[in-house]
Parts: C-alpha cells; sequence; structure tokens
C-alpha cells in the first residue's frame, strides 16, 4: 500500500464525514498492521483515535473486517487476550484493503457507531476497487 493511494483513501473519508456533520478519526496500515496514513478530525475523541488505529491493524493481521473476530470470540467464548497481542479489537470498523485479491492493507474507522464505522470503510474502499 503506497501512501498516495492510502492519503486518497483518507480523502475520500474526511469529506464524507464533513458532509454528514461526523466526527471521526481514521487510519490506514500496511499488510502487516503498520500505521501508513492517520486522520483524526476535530472534536474526535483520543479513544476513537486508538481505536481506529486497532481496527485497521486487527483487519491487516487477522486478514478479515475486525467486528468478524469480535463475533467469533462470542460465538466461541474465548477472550481476545488469546492472541497475547493489546492491539487486537473485536469492534466493527476495520475493513482489509485487497488489490487483484491479495490483502495490501487495511483501514480502520471509530468515532461513530459500530455498524456506522463498517460502512464508512467499505464505502471508502469499495471505490478504490480490487
Amino acid at each position: 500500500m503506497k501512501l498516495t493511494r492510502a492519503q486518497q483513501i483518507l480523502s475520500r473519508v474526511e469529506q464524507q464525514a464533513t458532509n454528514n456533520n461526523q466526527s471521526i478519526a481514521a487510519a490506514i496500515v500496511d499488510s502487516h498492521g503498520e500505521l501508513i496514513a492517520f486522520l483524526k478530525m476535530d472534536d474526535c475523541s483520543p479513544q476513537a483515535a486508538l481505536l481506529a488505529q486497532n481496527k485497521a491493524y486487527t483487519s491487516a493481521r487477522d486478514r478479515q473486517p475486525s467486528g468478524d473476530l469480535g463475533q467469533w470470540a462470542r460465538d466461541t467464548g474465548k477472550d481476545l487476550s488469546y492472541w497475547n497481542d493489546a492491539k487486537i479489537t473485536g469492534f466493527k470498523g476495520g475493513i482489509p484493503i485487497t488489490e487483484k485479491g491479495t490483502i495490501i492493507g487495511a483501514i480502520g474507522i471509530s468515532g461513530l457507531s459500530e455498524e456506522d464505522d463498517e460502512g464508512l470503510a467499505k464505502w471508502a474502499i469499495e471505490a478504490i476497487g480490487d
């Protein structure tokens, strides 16, 4: 994942959130979960900023939406500490970014409801295609 592409995605997210009078945080990471680009809008909480990064990290490392991991934990009765990684989260809002069928990174969004975070993340990467 290149920085210019990550910045384009974050620009789309920021514009959409601004149009909806929302204040969010968004993070783009590479396929290993390392931060490439980050956005924290005015009035967004510090907790949402950290959570956006952790959602992206989780999605990239686990190769699936972060909310899927949370659902798996609830279904199996496992605790997320199973991974022994404090950055792993099961909240919705982290979505892998693919290119030609390969995961090249992930986006994480926080500041809205889990469903809205996930919806905005999907919307943001949908336009860049696979």
